[in-house]
């Protein structure tokens, strides 16, 4: 951890600050090594204080060695006599992660100057590290055989709930501590839902299901979606829906590489959708990174031309097409940016038929 609080110390002049106080969970554990739910981090240049209630104390001392920890209990003052560890005046905060209410509590603190900062730790947490990657790709190998199993698990008459649960077990039989996310099955017109939840619709001969899952290992996590169609022989409405996803996302794909801005990125899968009579059909981003949190900088979308990828980054490629009252097809894949150009992590197969 000594050379994250480096990177942090570093940037403390930069920012215009004495001190940063992190609340955000991903950041306090990246930053720290903490994995338990309540905790705080004050970072001066001298000194790496984590305080934490009585729950956490001897966890927080194995967890976080290079962290005094200071034992906060029910006291009104504890945040004070915390803060006052730090020997610094100017604080700089997370405004992302701290609510109103917190601000102006932060603000009766009248010998401290409070300065709102905007992605200070998700910065450093773009470019994964050697043992991150490996989590990665290990939660992403769990995703891949949980999904290669799916045409085994959707027969006709099983509910989406029911799969969606048959593939939670089967991910934390090969070995992941829990989804990465609430897992998405989305069948017939439900596939037209990005985010539909599972429900008790069952699957029918006919279907296009979208199912969209990750793992998490020891707190990283893995993105994959793949389109099926259950039946013998999709018509051509699917097969012009699903090649179109799936040129956009190549091309999307190809282009990823150190440098290149995230709204290029996007531009590349979203031109070729656009082109093909389907802009109004893909209203999300083309991808995001993740690690620690499923949804990370930078970004691929229209909004994204300042969020230039880097090596070491990793990001998904999920562009699609949702057609309300008929289907959607969505694909994604994890994608590394590496010095050659990016690596492909996601090796789940991407044929869609699904024989009934």
């Amino acid at each position: 951890m000594t050379s994250k609080l480096a990177q942090v110390r570093q940037s403390l002049a930069k920012w215009n600050v004495d001190g940063l106080l992190i609340t955000s969970p991903a950041n306090r554990r990246w930053l720290s090594g903490f994995t338990g739910s309540a905790a705080m981090l004050l970072i001066t240049p001298e000194q790496a204080i984590l305080s934490t209630d009585s729950r956490y104390w001897e966890q927080a001392e194995q967890e976080a060695p290079d962290f005094v920890v200071y034992r906060a209990g029910a006291k009104p003052d504890d945040f004070s006599k915390f803060l006052a560890m730090g020997n610094a005046v100017r604080l700089g905060f997370e405004a992302r992660h701290v609510s109103v209410t917190d601000y102006k509590n932060y603000r009766k603190l009248k010998e401290y100057r409070w300065k709102p900062l905007n992605a200070t730790i998700e910065q450093f947490r773009a470019i994964k590290s050697s043992e991150e990657l490996a989590l990665i790709r290990k939660a992403a190998h769990i995703t891949d055989e949980t999904v290669s199993l799916f045409p085994q698990m959707a027969r006709p008459g099983r509910t989406e709930r029911e799969v969606a649960w048959d593939l939670e077990k089967m991910m934390r039989e090969l070995g992941a501590d829990r989804p990465g996310f609430d897992i998405i099955v989305a069948s017939g017109p439900n596939s037209a839902l990005p985010h539909h939840h599972p429900g008790d619709r069952p699957l029918e001969s006919g279907d296009m299901i979208v199912v969209d899952l990750g793992s998490e290992v020891d707190g990283y996590r893995s993105d994959l979606t793949r389109t099926f169609y259950l039946g013998n022989e999709p018509d051509d409405s699917f097969w012009s829906i699903y090649n179109t996803v799936a040129d956009a996302q190549s091309a999307a794909i190809n282009g990823i590489r150190a440098g290149a801005n995230g709204k290029y990125i996007d531009s590349l899968a979203r031109d070729l959708i656009t082109s093909a009579g389907h802009g109004d059909h893909f209203g999300h981003g083309t991808g995001h990174s993740l690690g620690l949190e499923i949804h990370e900088s930078p970004r691929f979308s229209v909004h994204s031309e300042k969020d230039i990828l880097q090596i070491g980054t990793v990001m998904t490629v999920e562009p699609g097409i949702y057609l309300p009252g008929f289907g959607g097809v969505r694909i994604e894949d994890l994608v590394l940016v590496t010095p050659e150009g990016s690596e492909v992590l996601s090796n789940a197969p991407k044929s869609p038929v699904i024989p009934v």
